[in-house]
């Protein structure tokens, strides 16, 4: 009889892993929040790892989200810039035919992608932006928007095609 190593291993590895869980005193949740701990602070320090840059200190995240959406602006060739009057057009019906089949029309089905997308967490944080920074907020966020539509971009593209 030949003993596949793999699935010995696996069983092995497997016992040894439920045992500790199934002979403490705590529900399952905390069982596994007890194994995962360790591992999302050790992502959770590297992701928010603060980098200084002209005395401000800076997530790692921030950075990172930062130069992909622009590597992404330039890759794409200024998409955001580019697709903007398009996405007009979209938002306006200039697209739409009442005798095209179907229910949903460009721009509901704009709007539902979008109502997923934004949220209400976003909402209230541009509230609170603008209350706490003033006029200074509205324009990083423009910024932000336009360099994130690139981004955004590069997401759907890719959840299309893949």
């Amino acid at each position: 009889m030949k003993i596949n190593l793999h699935k010995l291993f696996t069983l092995l590895l497997s016992i040894g892993l439920t045992i500790p869980l199934l002979a403490q005193d705590k529900t399952f949740d905390d069982r596994i929040n007890d194994i995962m701990e360790p591992v999302t602070g050790f992502l959770g320090n590297l992701i928010f790892y603060p980098v200084t840059l002209g005395g401000y200190s800076i997530p790692f995240v921030l950075i990172w989200l930062v130069v992909g959406a622009i590597i992404f602006t330039v890759y794409m060739g200024f998409i955001n810039i580019r697709g903007f009057k398009h996405a007009i057009d979209v938002v306006r019906g200039k697209f739409d035919d009442p005798n095209d089949p179907g229910e949903v029309s460009h721009f509901q089905a704009l709007t539902a992608a979008l109502s997923g997308t934004v949220g209400v967490g976003n909402i209230a944080g541009v509230a609170v932006a603008v209350s706490l920074g003033g006029p200074g907020a509205t324009f990083w966020m423009i910024v932000a928007g336009l360099i994130g539509m690139s981004s955004k971009f590069v997401e759907c593209t890719l959840g299309v095609k893949v």
